[in-house]
């Protein structure tokens, strides 16, 4: 089953901002040439691997790129050592230095001023992003707020027409995120009368069993979106788990009914998004369905890494009854 990625938006550079003008690559010791672009809270665009703008990366400082940290929470064993019950990850800190400089004087103070805006910012505007790309085209994401560190070196030879800056950007979820999106569609096709003109099939099926690849290092929440005709859904996972007794089999599910929110089932056309994390549900309105979960039964399961055997099964469903999965992997490192 093939999946499909769709394409991908690009923040808009803003015209007035330096970093209209795209990156230059950068050799960072221990992960290889990179392009690095920071994306402030308002969507402008600051490359931090382009010299010609007036700033550029220190290369040999930059850490924190490499897998997340994890919190462990063990049990003694009584024979001796511990066993491990769970592993948490925990907020990464990403370590990266910039030299800031200009032609003259007041060059140099805009450029570091405009600079320390865009990181600070953060602390009131929201999370900033700082993206990587490989010379083969991945680009991979993670949301970042300033730490400290901008303050530069202080010394005699520093802040009149260059300085350096030391960043510590503090990171909520520890993970890499890919921009490019994974989709998978399944729609109810046009039946057929099995022996009109000739002996055939109808496609009415995909909306059964499908199989899903997850690419990524950790498990993904996906948002799913319902297009009706459909009375019912039911998303349904299986899978295969190590346990103390040997592999078991799992099962989770989760079922939407319109009919708990007072609406009915969904008519030709209409949408219903269910997103996993955090929880929420969505007519396309905008109305708050959560209601129209089965709680408290209800799992919104996530993807593991590797094969997803996934079941979609809409009651009352017709033509054009469909189910779109989307989700962007997750890894460890940049």
């Amino acid at each position: 089953m093939p999946l499909i990625a769709a394409p991908v938006t690009t923040l808009p550079p803003d015209p007035g901002t330096p970093g209209g003008g795209g990156g230059g690559v950068i050799e960072i010791p221990d992960y290889g040439r990179a392009t690095v672009t920071y994306y402030d809270p308002t969507g402008r665009e600051w490359p931090l691997t382009t010299p010609a703008l007036g700033w550029k990366t220190l290369a040999d400082g930059v850490s924190g790129l490499g897998a997340a940290p994890y919190e462990l929470t063990t049990d003694p064993h009584p024979r001796g050592g511990a066993r491990l019950r769970h592993a948490q990850a925990q907020p990464r800190t990403i370590i990266w230095p910039i030299r800031v400089y200009g032609s003259d004087h007041l060059e140099f103070v805009a450029r570091w001023r405009q600079l320390a805006t865009a990181f600070t910012r953060t602390l009131r505007d929201g999370p900033g992003t700082l993206e990587i790309a490989r010379p083969d085209g991945s680009r991979r994401r993670i949301d970042v707020y300033y730490q400290e560190g901008w303050e530069g070196q202080g010394t005699a030879t520093t802040g009149r027409i260059v300085d350096n800056a030391v960043l510590s950007l503090w990171c909520p979820d520890p993970y890499w995120v890919d921009v490019q999106t994974v989709s998978v569609h399944r729609e109810q096709g046009v039946g057929k009368d099995f022996l009109v003109p000739y002996p055939s099939v109808s496609s009415s099926q995909v909306l059964g069993a499908t199989t899903v690849e997850n690419p990524s290092d950790v498990t993904v929440w996906p948002a799913w979106t319902i297009t009706g005709p459909a009375s019912l859904v039911e998303f349904t996972v299986t899978r295969q788990r190590r346990g103390a007794w040997g592999t078991e089999t799992v099962t989770e599910s989760f079922t939407l009914d319109p009919s708990e929110v007072g609406h009915g089932p969904l008519l030709a056309g209409e949408q219903v998004t269910v997103r996993t994390d955090p929880p929420q549900v969505r007519y396309q309105d905008g109305s708050d369905w959560i209601g129209a979960l089965n709680w408290p039964q209800a799992v919104l399961w996530g993807l593991e890494p590797g094969t997803n055997e996934v079941t979609f099964a809409l009651s009352g469903s017709g033509v054009g009854s469909a189910v779109d999965l989307v989700f962007n992997p997750r890894y460890e490192t940049a």
